[in-house]
């Protein structure tokens, strides 16, 4: 199973199963594609791949079209349910959550959450999701900590990137060749170059 956007999907099922074959010859597959938001692109209702002599299938399913009873009976369909074929996104939501409240493993029931937050973050507002979950259940899945690591790394980087630039801003008014000053912050020469030119600039 691979939740994914409709582009160039059919090549890309081919591709996959190729790849899959090559290494585990007489492994049985069965490639189901889950599209998650509602689109009029006709691409959603492709399942085949064909070039010349080759053809491949493999299955679809458009949540939107699937009914909210078949994603509300199960706890780990459970975050699917507000993008199924539903007028009322918030009610069903709300009885997401309160299936979600009755799980009685506590890291099942905060990774689900936390789940279920996030793909509904791409129909509903951000306050009638924090509503209706818990925000101390959802932090303790590793769902939440993946994305506040991640988060934090990206903060890292972006200040370490800062700081380069204001490093080798310093030498460029120093009157260092851009290759040394690439050497030393670990820029490029491009970026380093970037740099002198916006410098020039702001001098004018």
């Amino acid at each position: 199973m691979r939740i994914a956007n409709c582009f160039d999907m059919p090549f890309r099922m081919a591709d996959y199963r190729l790849r899959v074959y090559r290494r585990f010859p007489n492994k049985r597959m069965h490639q189901v594609v889950i599209y998650l938001a509602k689109t009029e692109s006709d691409k959603v209702y492709k399942t085949t791949f064909t070039t010349e002599s080759l053809r491949h299938e493999f299955s679809v399913i458009r949540l939107w079209e699937q009914p909210p009873s078949d994603f509300l009976s199960t706890p780990g369909l459970l975050p699917f349910a507000v993008l199924s074929a539903t007028e009322n996104k918030v009610a069903t939501l709300q009885l997401s959550a309160a299936a979600v409240d009755k799980i009685a493993d506590r890291r099942t029931q905060s990774n689900i959450a936390a789940a279920s937050a996030i793909l509904a973050g791409l129909v509903l507002e951000k306050d009638v999701i924090e509503r209706l979950f818990r925000r101390d259940i959802m932090r303790e899945s590793v769902i939440y900590q993946q994305i506040k690591t991640e988060g934090k790394e990206e903060g890292r980087e972006e200040g370490s990137q800062q700081k380069a630039h204001e490093i080798a801003q310093n030498l460029i008014t120093e009157g260092m060749t851009l290759e040394a000053i690439a050497r030393i912050t670990g820029l490029s020469v491009e970026v380093v170059q970037q740099l002198q030119q916006g410098e020039s600039e702001n001098q004018k």
